[in-house]
């Protein structure tokens, strides 16, 4: 549980926070790969698919909780002192209520997700439903750290949930041979979340004892939660429902291969949300206090673009070299398919991050827009999908569209 923390102690001490931060959440995403590659090699593909099916289901769920992160981020940067504690008392109330209704939702119909995703077990769904309130709150905590810009405990929640999952599902599968997999992935997951909110916030307990006296505007609040939500849902669609919809269309072999396909290739994205947890309370500072935000955008989106081009250049040249040394021999049928995948995630990082950008200055139609030409691909891998290889063009081709709307935005708004 303290590797992590052990890593970070021995970084030079020049490095200030914001430096710290994303070495932290580097090691972090590669404590999170190094969990789905133990997966995908001691599982083989047919079992590898359900534990894919279980991830890509949190994922999906995550429009919620990221939704109250980022909300709760950005009133932590606007409200200050009683006003704060007010809004901490309604966002928690409003993460408990949903967390709750999300969970008896999976827990009751986990007999249905079972034949929609084609599992062996639907105990597994049930296992997950009762960690989705705790994921919320999670949530809420990790927006308070990030609003208020403290970076090393923000750092430490992802740090407890990453190690904590990664060893307790490795103990499971080592330990307990005799127990489904997806059982003891779900249990991973679940208790996951009870480390995942260390350090917990005091703030919000204080927040819930304070009287209801104190108004706020909940007008602005419900609005920029409901903006968010839903362009969260449609980022999360966009970047999921491929491997819904490839488990639905094709075997469990394939589905499989295609699991290893996508987390491989969406290395850029994991990387890029480091970014964003960055961006977004920073441009809303800095909004705040009548500053240009302009270069701050300019100097992420040129890291990401670096970023993209070495990952996609590098699966290009290295496809059978990298799926092998991350998944093993199995694995190596997909490899050809690597660099456009890693193409496909690269386009649609580097639209999200100025779709997060415009979100933080409250300018809402490129957020709307880009959710409704990303969530394009959705229809095409449904019309489309007589191949693993057809279902990749679909998304370069969407993703292309995305980024193109977002390019004319933006020179269209800055033009001057």
């Amino acid at each position: 549980m303290n590797l992590v923390s052990n890593l970070i102690a021995k970084i030079p001490r020049k490095l200030g926070p914001e430096q710290l931060f994303m070495v932290t959440i580097l090691l972090v995403n590669g404590g999170n790969y190094l969990y789905n590659l133990i997966l995908g090699r001691m599982l083989g593909p047919e079992a590898f698919s359900d534990a894919a099916i279980l991830i890509t289901l949190l994922l999906i769920l995550s429009f919620v909780g990221m939704t109250f992160q980022i909300v709760t981020a950005k009133y932590a940067v606007l409200f200050e002192e009683s006003s704060l504690l007010v809004f901490i008392k309604l966002i928690t109330k409003y993460a408990s209520i949903i967390g709750v209704l999300f969970g008896l939702a999976i827990i009751i119909f986990n007999q249905e997700l079972q034949a929609a995703f084609h599992t062996k077990t639907a105990a597994m769904f049930y296992i997950f439903g009762f960690g989705i309130p705790l994921y919320f709150m999670m949530s809420v905590n990790r927006g308070l750290y990030q609003g208020q810009n403290v970076l090393n405990k923000l750092a430490t929640t992802y740090q407890t949930e990453m190690a904590s999952r990664l060893l307790l599902t490795l103990a499971g599968l080592l330990l307990l041979p005799n127990v489904a997999t997806s059982i003891i992935v779900a249990l991973g997951i679940l208790f996951s979340f009870v480390f995942g909110v260390l350090p917990f916030q005091k703030t919000i307990l204080k927040g819930l004892t304070i009287p209801s006296k104190i108004t706020i505007d909940t007008k602005s609040i419900r609005n920029f939660f409901l903006l968010t939500a839903f362009y969260e849902l449609t980022q999360i669609i966009i970047n999921n429902s491929d491997i819904i919809l490839v488990k639905h269309f094709f075997d469990s072999k394939d589905a499989g291969l295609y699991a290893s396909l996508a987390l491989i290739g969406r290395v850029v994205y994991f990387v890029a949300w480091m970014f964003v947890m960055l961006l977004l309370p920073k441009v809303i500072q800095m909004k705040k206090d009548n500053q240009e935000t302009l270069p701050i955008l300019m100097k992420y989106v040129g890291y990401i673009v670096l970023l993209s081009t070495f990952i996609v250049t590098f699966t290009a040249l290295f496809p059978e070299f990298v799926v092998g040394i991350m998944f093993g021999q199995e694995y190596l049928s997909i490899s050809f398919l690597l660099w456009k995948y890693a193409l496909a995630t690269s386009l649609f990082a580097v639209a999200n991050i100025f779709a997060y950008y415009y979100l933080s200055l409250d300018q809402y139609l490129p957020v709307v827009v880009s959710a409704i030409l990303g969530s394009t691909q959705i229809g095409l891998i449904i019309a489309y999908h007589n191949s693993l290889e057809q279902v990749v063009h679909m998304q370069i081709f969407a993703m292309i569209v995305l980024l193109f709307f977002q390019l004319c935005y933006f020179f269209y708004k800055n033009k001057k």
